[in-house]
């Protein structure tokens, strides 16, 4: 897979996973996941799916600080429905890094490291997206905005054009370079940008 030389350059995210450690599947149970990892499951790149990494990101920090956050150990909650805009396209990154899946999850071994049933949808008092940490209870939510990011504004003349099947190979290449250009911004400048993500304690 021949990906953007930016991608390797976002800092990786180290999680524990007991049931990965149990299974053998890692002998320590750290799995470390890179931005390359959501954008092949997502098949795309782009500032939802940056958004949705710097989110998860950000809240982990948040409910862990130094300590390594356990994958499978927190729930995640959102205030939009699944169908709802790009819900489920962050739901899917989300379940990826945190291992929180909705009741088609694993359903776990003897009672242990079951995944379903941690991933919530249109949840009431819900501000953008909830995590919790299931051993300790604490939670935190997160939101994230990009406007403040914008896009070239050759990106916004050549959208017609790409999207009315009208652009050359020259226009769509030139398209998609400016595309990533703002999703690099994202991952690489403004990561920490209070403006781009928001994060605060609930409990």
């Amino acid at each position: 897979m021949a990906t953007l030389a930016f991608f390797d350059q976002v800092p990786p995210l180290r999680v524990y996973d007991g049931l990965a450690r149990l299974l053998g599947a890692s002998e320590d149970g750290i799995l470390e996941y890179r931005y390359t990892d959501a954008v092949r499951l997502a098949g795309h790149s782009c500032p939802t799916v940056a958004g949705a990494w710097l989110c998860t990101v950000a809240a982990l920090k948040r409910l862990y600080g130094d300590e390594t956050p356990e994958r499978g150990n927190i729930s995640v909650y959102f205030d939009d429905a699944e169908d709802s805009g790009v819900t489920g396209v962050i739901a899917q990154v989300l379940t990826l890094i945190t291992g929180a899946a909705a009741a088609n999850g694993f359903k776990g071994l003897a009672g242990r490291h079951a995944r379903n049933n941690l991933l919530h949808y249109a949840s009431k008092g819900v501000r953008g997206i909830r995590l919790r940490r299931n051993d300790t209870f604490k939670e935190v939510e997160v939101t994230f905005d990009t406007s403040s990011v914008p896009s070239d504004p050759a990106q916004q003349s050549l959208i017609p054009l790409v999207l009315g099947g009208q652009a050359t190979p020259e226009q769509e290449l030139e398209f998609g370079r400016l595309w990533q250009d703002r999703v690099r911004r994202l991952l690489l400048e403004h990561a920490n940008d209070p403006n781009v993500v928001q994060v605060r304690d609930v409990a």
